[in-house]
C-alpha cells in the first residue's frame, strides 16, 4: 500500500498536541478507565523507560515500584483513553531504553539523574 495514503488515513487518529516528555522522565499518566457505565480517571506514575514506534503505532512504557514489586505499563501515545501526561521531573539519561532499571532493587530502581534545565546549548 502507498505510504502517503497510509499517513493520510492515520492523520485523523493522531493527537493534535504532541506529548512533551522523553525517556528518563518521571511522569504521571492520567488514563480514563471505564467500569460498567461509569468513567473515571486513574493515575499511573513512574519513570518512562522506553518509547517506541511512530505515527499511530507510537507507545511508551512507564515503570514504577509498587509494594516492592516492579510494575510496568505500556501506553499508546495517540489513545483517546490517555487524558494527559504530567512530567514531574526531567531525567538526564544517555540511552533510548532503560531496561537496566529492571534489575535494580529499592531506591536504585528509581535512580535517574535529574536534568539541569538551566543549562543552555551554546552555539
Amino acid at each position: 500500500m502507498n505510504q502517503e495514503l497510509l499517513k493520510k488515513i492515520e492523520a485523523s487518529s493522531l493527537r493534535e498536541k504532541p506529548l512533551e516528555f522523553s525517556v528518563g522522565d518521571t511522569v504521571k499518566v492520567h488514563v480514563k478507565v471505564v467500569e460498567g457505565e461509569k468513567e473515571r480517571i486513574q493515575v499511573f506514575g513512574g519513570i518512562v523507560i522506553a518509547r517506541r514506534g511512530s505515527g499511530v503505532n507510537a507507545s511508551f512504557t512507564v515503570r514504577r515500584i509498587s509494594y516492592g514489586e516492579g510494575v510496568e505499563r505500556v501506553f499508546p501515545v495517540h489513545s483517546p483513553r490517555l487524558e494527559k501526561v504530567v512530567v514531574e521531573r526531567h531525567g538526564a539519561v544517555r540511552r533510548a531504553k532503560l531496561n537496566y532499571l529492571r534489575g535494580r532493587i529499592g531506591k536504585a530502581a528509581m535512580l535517574v539523574k535529574e536534568k539541569d534545565l538551566r543549562r543552555r546549548k551554546r552555539s
